[in-house]
């Protein structure tokens, strides 16, 4: 039922090797490797733990560690004073864990400084609120279903924590904790989805301690998360299918993507087909029942990358002639990372605590592929969830003079372009990039690496030259198995 936010090697210079314990500030940090999910390739860095209170008005309370990982500046000796903390999305998702699909966005920034990486609390290495069966919690059948998946999850995490202290509030304070552990006296954020949220707190926050502030996905304060995920589905859809209506090789071949998803939707709600396939990541041979929630969150967590949803009409012509075997592997191997990749508990947290209380059904959508099951999901789990608190001023857009470049995907399912013009009103020295033809998390695409470089380094959204974009195309639907028409 709910699908969430998602939530995608630089060789160091031998100058400044990772593989040897250094300390910066007052950390002490030993190699490590970072790696992601479905990934063979690690990134070389160095890790530390810092001790915090869970509750921070109770200092000699229970402590929790945070997970702390630092790319060192390709020249140590001469490395800017202000480091580049990289804040993942979700909520949920370890920035650890996160960092090797995006490295390649700072590959100019690493040059000259120091990326931090803090696994938020509640994910990753910072006393993780990750529950059995993620995969349950995240597509229930039912709202009861999904509230007994919330009160299982609670009494299981209740023994190592205290569930209302893993907000982005907290998140904030932990952040500002470490940037006075490395001595660093300004930071700059590099906030990614759910991390544009967490980073406006900040800068909000700690003004004083902001130097620059990159929201890729820009999630607006006002955003109540949940409220418009399945209208912001739909219209993605629409630009993204409506790139098949453009080509005739994709209409004659495949026919209309959306109504032959709506076909395919209707046959998995009345009589779900079980299916032989092979799982893509180990080859094993699997036999799974198609459900019409699977395809939902197939579609959805495709419409995020592009080139997936280019995919999408094949598989639904496919899956018209009774070959379900496609759609059933791409929905198992990507329910799996993502549940794997999510910390339920920590995500429950911040939603329950932050929005909850403002989700709202909406009976327009009631027609959409995902329909109120996601807010009656979260309805149902809020309701049973202990809940912590937000800042009095927590919906007020930020508003500051600190240079700020905000990137956006054209297609973005979850936080398309309009969200990032509303933040970009209230920041008079802020310039916002939209970029063709794609969809959510975009600063590892085209010359953005480039381009975030020179920002960092001058301080002058609008003096970026950004023509460089326009190199950037749109993806053609796939037509068959070896990819689209030459």
């Amino acid at each position: 039922m709910q699908q969430r936010w998602l939530f995608p090697a630089l060789l160091l210079a031998a100058c400044a090797p990772a593989a040897q314990a250094r300390s910066l500030g007052t950390l002490d940090f030993k190699p490590c490797a970072l790696s992601a999910p479905l990934s063979t390739g690690v990134v070389q860095a160095q890790c530390a733990t810092l001790t915090v209170p869970e509750n921070p008005k109770a200092p000699d309370g229970r402590k929790i560690d945070l997970r702390i990982g630092w790319i060192p500046a390709g020249r140590d000796d001469a490395a800017e004073p202000d480091p580049v903390f990289m804040i993942a999305g979700g909520p949920g998702q370890s920035a650890l864990d996160s960092y090797p699909q995006v490295q390649p966005a700072f590959a100019e920034v690493v040059k000259k400084r120091n990326v931090i990486l803090v696994d938020q609390r509640g994910t990753g290495g910072s006393n993780p609120l990750q529950c059995a069966n993620p995969a349950e919690g995240m597509d229930a059948d039912s709202a009861q279903a999904a509230s007994d998946y919330a009160r299982g999850c609670m009494a299981q995490l209740q023994k190592k924590a205290d569930l209302r202290f893993y907000t982005t509030g907290e998140a904030i304070a932990d952040l500002d904790t470490v940037r006075q552990a490395l001595g660093a006296e300004k930071v700059d954020l590099v906030g990614v989805s759910y991390g544009t949220r967490v980073a406006q707190q900040y800068a909000a926050t700690y003004p004083q301690h902001t130097r620059a502030i990159v929201l890729d996905g820009v999630a607006p304060n006002t955003l109540v998360l949940g409220n418009e995920f399945a209208q912001n589905l739909e219209q993605a859809l629409d630009l993204q299918f409506g790139r098949c209506a453009k080509d005739p090789a994709c209409t004659q071949k495949l026919g209309d993507p959306r109504q032959r998803l709506n076909a395919l939707m209707a046959t998995l709600k009345d009589k779900p087909p079980v299916v032989n396939f092979r799982d893509p990541a180990t080859g094993e041979a699997k036999q799974e029942t198609l459900h019409a929630g699977d395809v939902a969150m197939l579609v959805r967590m495709s419409a995020y990358l592009p080139l997936m949803t280019a995919t999408l009409p094949l598989q639904f012509s496919e899956a018209a002639q009774g070959r379900y075997d496609t759609l059933a592997a791409t929905a198992n191997m990507i329910g799996g990372s993502l549940a794997d990749a999510m910390a339920m508990g920590m995500q429950l947290s911040v939603i329950c605590a932050e929005d909850g209380s403002e989700l709202k059904t909406d009976p327009a959508q009631d027609g959409s592929l995902l329909g109120n099951a996601v807010i009656d999901g979260l309805k149902a789990q809020c309701a049973v969830w202990p809940k912590g608190t937000r800042a009095a001023d927590f919906r007020k857009p930020l508003s500051t003079n600190v240079p700020t470049l905000l990137l956006s995907g054209e297609f973005d399912p979850v936080t398309p372009p309009r969200y990032g013009d509303e933040v970009a009103k209230a920041l008079p020295n802020a310039r916002h990039l939209v970029l063709r033809g794609q969809g959510h998390n975009v600063i590892a695409v085209g010359c953005t690496p480039q381009l975030l470089g020179k920002f960092l380094d001058g301080l002058d959204p609008k003096a970026l030259d950004a023509k460089c974009l326009d190199k950037l195309t749109y993806t053609p639907p796939f037509t068959g198995f070896y990819g689209w028409d030459p």
